[in-house]
């Protein structure tokens, strides 16, 4: 737009909860004016969506990619932790990630990584101090704390974790939550320590205890874990303490759409259309002070103009008023994007995956399709001579996760539910310190599944028979320098290869990679073994 422009339709008011038609006039990327005047024009203009807590890293994306597969579908602005970036290269990761993203138009508000390893017990490839925290705050303006994954050391009072929390304080840094299955009194002392908001609820007296307490509840919807079924219901009673978030969004789910999803299918389900943009679009920006428009004189110009209050199908999206989507299309070209990794790995052999027999039953990662909880369960084990191997009958696997930081023999456990009956995947995006972790029906395709990511210095990949499909991820081993649209169609075909060897699971790769994030109960497995996360310590395979 020039640098006066004018703008038909009609307003949809969130504050005043109306819609009119009017005009909206625009002066140097703000918003001058909103007359009510009757006119033809009747697509609705509304403010944009706000995704309130993503891994822009999940898209497998840059924050410039991820801008333009998104930027269509109505998001304007993201609250985004860049915790993958952060656990593989530190602070040169998380700078990498604001540079890019000054590349974009779209409004991208980091926050500082608080747990940076996620735990003690995995090996990361950086570590990110108080110290840097408190720099990221006073000379790179973070928004926030992002989520404090280490819940145990909050409630603990952990000295690490406590002076995290009161730098984020002495700098007014809104602190983000992730408490999973947190309940009762231990909520109490969780939000009493500055924690803000919470993301990882799956059942509703869960979220009714953090609500009760004053906290923010995100509604998640992501490829992985998803409740919003579950949580929708708070809509009626708790409309100014809930947001929408993805949390983890591949890219081929990402091209197909975003927030804009979630709001559609809440009108669908007959919930009121103001409460529903109250936590697409304002409740984000008032809990973080985002400066993001919200259609109001001297905002910047920032909203949608959509055909209707049905699909929400976007035709155009403006930014600083600017166009940056128009007619659904977006604006910004590809670009180029500069590599950095750490990857130090050796290949590996197919005798390194092999499980030596020992008395006992063993314990089994029992994985859940939509959710980041698993369970443990205790189970028989199949061997071939004094070894385990795969027993694909009763869909019992091998799982690995293997140091791409330096040399060790690889972490070895069992799963059920991946359903692969044949062949392996792998992929070196693990949360949370991302080092290989692969599945496999036996312990050569395990190896060359392995050997792959470490060949490729990062990225996914199947291997079936002789066969073999890779995504590299050059960047850190977790993002392509590829546009969006070619990644999304390479992960896509990655998708169907994995269902092909028998998976049933809506994102295999996704699923897999949540594996070895210990944070989340109940049995997880890093570079150093399997790990209890009820009780937050190590465990054993054989019990």
């Amino acid at each position: 737009m020039a640098d006066s422009a004018s703008v038909q339709g009609r307003i949809v008011d969130i504050f005043q909860q109306r819609i009119y038609p009017g005009t909206i006039t625009i002066r140097d990327g703000k918003i001058e004016s909103i007359r009510e005047e009757h006119h033809s024009d009747n697509l609705y203009i509304l403010p944009g969506f706000i995704d309130a807590h993503i891994h822009i890293e999940s898209s497998l994306l840059t924050p410039y990619e991820f801008s333009r597969l998104s930027l269509p579908h109505g998001t304007i602005a993201t609250v985004s932790d860049p915790h993958e970036m952060a656990n593989v290269l530190g602070m040169e990761g998380v700078i990498y990630m604001l540079e890019n993203a000054r590349k974009t138009p779209m409004k991208i508000y980091f926050g500082a990584p608080s747990c940076v390893p996620a735990t003690a017990y995995e090996t990361s490839g950086a570590t990110l101090t108080a110290s840097e925290i408190e720099i990221l705050f006073r000379d790179y303006h973070l928004k926030y704390l992002a989520e404090m994954v280490n819940y145990p050391g909050v409630l603990s009072e952990d000295p690490v974790v406590m002076e995290k929390i009161r730098i984020a304080q002495q700098y007014r840094k809104v602190i983000d939550g992730h408490a999973p299955g947190l309940r009762g009194s231990d909520v109490t002392k969780y939000s009493g320590a500055g924690i803000t908001t919470d993301h990882e609820c799956f059942t509703l007296p869960e979220a009714l205890d953090k609500l009760r307490q004053g906290m923010q509840v995100l509604i998640r919807e992501g490829s992985a874990a998803r409740n919003f079924d579950t949580l929708i219901p708070l809509i009626e009673e708790y409309p100014g303490q809930l947001m929408f978030c993805s949390d983890d969004k591949q890219p081929d789910d990402l091209e197909e759409g975003h927030i804009n999803q979630l709001v559609v299918r809440a009108i669908r389900r007959g919930y009121d259309l103001y409460k529903v943009l109250q936590c697409a679009c304002l409740n984000p920006v008032k809990h973080y002070g985002l400066d993001v428009g919200l259609l109001r004189p001297g905002d910047p110009a920032d909203f949608i103009i959509v055909e209707n209050l049905h699909s929400f199908q976007v035709h155009r999206t403006v930014i600083n008023g600017n166009v940056v989507v128009k007619n659904g299309r977006c604006a910004l070209s590809s670009d180029t994007h500069r590599i950095m990794n750490r990857f130090h790995a050796s290949p590996k052999t197919p005798a390194d995956f092999e499980i030596p027999i020992q008395e006992g039953k063993v314990n089994i990662i029992e994985a859940l399709d939509g959710q980041l909880i698993t369970l443990c369960v205790t189970g028989e084990r199949k061997q071939t001579g004094n070894v385990v191997v795969s027993d694909t009958a009763s869909d019992i696997l091998k799982i690995t996760v293997v140091n791409r930081y330096h040399d060790a023999p690889p972490s070895l456990g069992l799963i059920r539910n991946f359903g692969i009956k044949r062949g392996a995947i792998a992929s070196s995006v693990a949360h949370d310190s991302h080092n290989i972790i692969a599945v496999g029906a036996s312990d050569e395709e395990l190896c060359r599944a392995v050997n792959l990511l470490i060949g490729n210095k990062g990225g996914l990949c199947v291997v079936d028979g002789k066969k073999e499909w890779t995504l590299s991820l050059p960047v850190a081993g977790l993002l392509s320098d590829k546009d969006g649209i070619t990644v999304s169609r390479e992960y896509a075909r990655l998708t169907v290869k994995a269902r092909e060897l028998g998976s049933e699971l809506t994102s295999p790769f996704m699923t897999l990679s949540f594996m070895a994030l210990l944070v989340i109960p109940e049995l997880k497995i890093s570079d150093r073994g399997l790990f209890d996360s009820a009780k937050f310590r190590a465990t054993k395979l054989f019990s």
